[in-house]
């Protein structure tokens, strides 16, 4: 005959105490990741295992409350918990402790058996609950963060922190890094993006700017992160249908993502000057409208014309300075560039040739004879602004 259910409530209250102790025995006995902890972790595991015994008393004596009853278990000590173990762990507890109830309570009285196994089940489906809630919070906080840094690279602003920053993104990459900005998708696929981009051996943040999608792009292995555009081309032509139509532009490669300030402030500005071409390529380098940049009133490229073209050419040889800007000025006419600088034709050639080599631009094309009169323009301001200090 079944006993009064006031009765076997007490008859529980009265062996709490030694189904915590037991519990106790067994998790240490059964579960070696317990008994490797460090003793307050121990002792914090072991607070929710006791919590699991006494509110099964509560849940017992009213079933109507199993909502709150079972996720209480889990809310004395849930940051520890879900610090010290993982869910997996968590359900090999609620086992031991299930198998501890069953044996000493179901054993004396077998009437306690369904209301032991509906109160696990209780127990698991909340301990899952805690888990889910506890990764669903760290994906949006993960989420918050991205958007701060994507905001810091694009401003510039916290240059010193972004590596930290990045650090509690799960950023691998060390080496170089760079920045990529096109037309948003509204149906973007951030997860699908990601995938592609480890199999790729390289780390993403991602960043949505009004109509504007912004990724910064790092190199993981040691053998692509060398720090030129030719390494980055595979994972950008990979990332490119992510994007919707429209210039996509690839800023320059810099150090780390520590730099990237300085490859997104380049993509910002080569994007504003693409944006309203009529013709243009799908993906364009943002230094390849170096000219376009600085006519803009771009101060970066203004500066990267004159460091990379007028300085060197200046540095390495007057004769040289002074062949390109009469090749411009004559309208690229070998035969009017010699007249003008009394020399033969095949001169000229030979001088435009070793241009070449020292800047990496050619002056016989059309476009590149564009951007270097733009830097030979600007680096003679830049001449006149210095002397004019200087007198």
């Amino acid at each position: 005959m079944a006993k009064p259910k006031q009765d076997t409530i007490a008859w529980l209250a009265s062996i709490s105490g030694e189904l915590s102790s037991e519990t106790l025995r067994q998790l240490d006995k059964t579960l070696p990741w317990y008994r490797e902890m460090p003793a307050a972790r121990r002792a914090s595991v072991g607070l929710v295992a006791q919590s699991g015994i006494g509110s099964f008393l509560a849940w017992y004596e009213n079933p109507k409350s199993q909502p709150w009853v079972a996720a209480d278990v889990f809310g004395l000590a849930p940051r520890e918990l879900l610090k010290s173990i993982s869910l997996q762990q968590t359900l090999q507890l609620i086992r031991v402790v299930v198998q501890v109830v069953e044996e000493r309570v179901v054993r004396e009285d077998p009437t306690l058996r369904e209301a032991v196994l509906l109160y696990s089940r209780e127990i698991a489906f909340s301990a899952a609950d805690v888990y889910a809630k506890a990764a669903e919070a760290r994906g949006l906080w993960d989420a918050r963060l991205e958007a701060l840094v994507v905001d810091s690279i694009l401003s510039g602003e916290h240059a010193d922190d972004i590596s930290s920053r990045v650090a509690a993104l799960g950023w691998r990459a060390t080496g170089a890094a760079l920045v990529l900005i096109g037309n948003g998708d509204a149906n973007l696929d951030s997860d699908q993006l990601r995938r592609i981009a480890r199999k790729s051996e390289a780390d993403v943040l991602i960043g949505v700017h009004g109509d504007r999608l912004i990724v910064v792009i790092g190199k993981v292995s040691k053998a692509a992160s060398e720090r030129s555009a030719g390494s980055f081309a595979s994972i950008v032509s990979l990332l490119e249908p992510f994007f919707a139509p429209g210039p996509l532009v690839v800023g320059p490669v810099v150090r780390d993502v520590s730099a990237a300030h300085n490859s997104a402030r380049a993509a910002l500005s080569a994007f504003a000057v693409l944006r309203n071409a009529s013709k243009l390529q799908r993906i364009t380098q943002a230094d390849d409208v170096l000219a376009e940049r600085a006519l803009a009133g771009d101060a970066l490229a203004k500066q990267t014309l004159v460091e990379k073209i007028y300085k060197p050419l200046a540095e390495n040889s007057a004769e040289l300075l002074d062949t390109l800007v009469a090749y411009l000025d004559c309208g690229r006419s070998l035969e009017a560039t010699s007249k003008q600088l009394f020399v033969h034709a095949n001169t000229v050639r030979y001088r435009l040739k070793r241009i070449s080599e020292i800047i990496g631009w050619d002056a016989t094309g059309a476009h590149e004879a564009f951007v270097l009169q733009v830097a030979m323009v600007l680096g003679s301001m830049s001449e006149s602004n210095t002397e004019g200090t200087v007198s």
